[in-house]
């Protein structure tokens, strides 16, 4: 799925005129007996991605401005990349538009009825159409119960921190700083990249809310957050001042998998869900969007859509009657 979005996302930098993303390496590290580690290995040499096992004398010397334990490991892969997140999101909302498509900024959906007319009620006026497909983020749990099918979706608010250099590109582009995940603690980040000087770092988790009260109650989540990271920061990053200089907040939906869901409502086939993408969803965002598409017209899928299944959560209370 990776590599066809990698491509899908080449396409839409050439029909855009836009550069949006930026090659760069991968690390991941961990204790030696993490299975994790073995499993990227694994996987990326099963789909024909060159990645090197690394010692923690290969850590320290491909890394050192970095920190390790004495026996931590590593994998590594160089064909990895970023995606300048707002301007890509800014070139599909004009590629949408010149293709015929209409936006409704600041319009809520309050209300959805199924049949062979399915009508959408926003804040401002009630859509009809033939088909439709959701992708609501963090609301898709309240609005797919309201059509009858109660889905094991988690929202969380995840805290996103940036941390500023002592010294300007020490973990930056220009130095060949990897993206990387720690797979012992769950904390990833960046290179220094979306602010200058500064470098995001946070946990690939976060805490559940509400996505319509967000803001609310946060403050003892973010001191445990800080607190974990800023002692993640002085354990591995002596280069990075240990309080972060910008905190921003995010949400994910969470499938207990950690998989997507992308399949037609069980009961009403011409409502098509794309939800639950867990935190790892907009890089790979072009292949949904054609998967879901080949749903929506009844075509075969370009994947095998096991693994994206509504039924893999099937029991007596996950459909209910409408």
């Amino acid at each position: 799925m990776a590599a066809e979005s990698n491509k899908l996302w080449r396409q839409v930098e050439t029909e855009s005129g836009t550069k949006l993303t930026v090659d760069c390496r991968q690390l991941a590290w961990g204790q030696p007996d993490n299975p994790i580690l073995q499993d990227i290995h694994t996987n990326l040499n099963k789909v024909g991605v060159q990645s090197q096992v690394l010692t923690n004398q290969d850590l320290r010397h491909q890394f050192p401005m970095l920190r390790f334990p004495g026996n931590y490991v590593g994998v590594t892969e160089a064909g990895a990349g970023l995606i300048k997140a707002d301007q890509a999101v800014r070139a599909l909302q004009d590629l949408f538009v010149q293709k015929g498509g209409c936006l409704k900024d600041g319009e809520a959906v309050t209300g959805i009825t199924p049949g062979p007319t399915v009508s959408v009620i926003t804040s401002k006026r009630t859509l009809r159409t033939r088909r439709l497909v959701l992708t609501c983020g963090p609301w898709a749990g309240k609005l797919l119960s309201n059509l009858g099918l109660d889905l094991p979706l988690e929202t969380l608010r995840v805290n996103v921190c940036y941390w500023k250099e002592k010294v300007p590109s020490s973990y930056s582009l220009l130095s060949d700083f990897p993206v990387f995940k720690d797979e012992d603690t769950e904390v990833y980040g960046l290179p220094c990249f979306e602010y200058p000087d500064m470098m995001k770092i946070c946990r690939h988790t976060g805490h559940p809310a509400d996505p319509d009260n967000r803001d609310t109650n946060m403050q003892a989540d973010l001191t445990f957050d800080l607190q974990f990271l800023g002692d993640f920061v002085r354990r591995h990053f002596p280069g990075l001042h240990d309080k972060p200089g910008i905190v921003e907040t995010c949400m994910y939906t969470n499938t207990p998998d950690g998989e997507y869901i992308l399949d037609r409502h069980p009961k009403h086939r011409n409502i098509i869900i794309g939800a639950g993408f867990s935190g790892h969803g907009f890089k790979l965002a072009p292949m949904v969007g054609r998967l879901l598409c080949e749903l929506t017209l009844e075509k075969s899928p370009s994947l095998d859509m096991t693994p994206f299944r509504i039924d893999r959560f099937t029991s007596r209370k996950t459909v209910s009657k409408l």
